[in-house]
């Protein structure tokens, strides 16, 4: 025999059963995340499984898959376990949000007049920069006029232009440098 059926055997015996398990009961949230309590009752505790350990259920409310509404008050705990408060159908709640879209594509009359406020303020803003721009005008005229009283300049690229040749030190004498540097550049004086 192995120890583990050694000690059955003995605790029959003894009158002392054998190790109760308690089952818990399991629950799936609409989410499709498991929940585990020892009864789904409120004042029970309550855990997520997970495939490490058991986490205590946060504060919040949270719809079971069969439609029912699970409420946590404290960390852990159950508050209240309940049938699920009625909502709007999907098809009413779709409908009103087509309206109120429909509503925001269209201008109201008061939208129009801001509108039509801002564009007036914004033509109040420009229309000084169309005096200043004919000031400026006026300004550049005047310089024109004075550009035209001066005479033109043509450019003649053919015209004759005159070799200025500066000749230093005509008159002194010679040297033996001088002259072999003459004849090397060919130049007569």
């Amino acid at each position: 025999m192995k120890a583990n059926e050694v000690l059955t055997n003995i605790k029959e015996m003894l009158g002392m059963e054998s190790e109760e398990k308690v089952q818990l009961a399991q629950a799936k949230l609409a989410n499709g995340t498991i929940v585990e309590a020892e009864a789904m009752d409120a004042g029970n505790e309550i855990f997520i499984v997970t495939e490490d350990e058991k986490v205590p259920m946060p504060v919040g409310e949270y719809e079971l898959e069969d439609g029912t509404m699970l409420t946590v008050a404290e960390e852990g705990v159950i508050a209240s376990i309940g049938a699920a408060a009625e909502e709007p159908e999907a098809e009413e709640v779709e409908a009103a949000e087509e309206e109120e879209k429909e509503e925001m594509n269209y201008a109201t009359k008061e939208e129009l007049a801001e509108v039509k406020e801002m564009i007036e303020e914004i033509k109040q803003m420009i229309e000084p920069k169309e005096e200043m721009s004919e000031v400026e005008e006026e300004v550049k005229e005047e310089p024109k006029e004075e550009l035209s009283e001066v005479k033109k300049v043509k450019h003649n690229p053919e015209g004759k232009t005159q070799n200025k040749s500066f000749l230093y030190a005509q008159k002194r004498t010679a040297t033996t440098m001088d002259r072999v540097l003459q004849k090397i550049s060919n130049i007569k004086n």
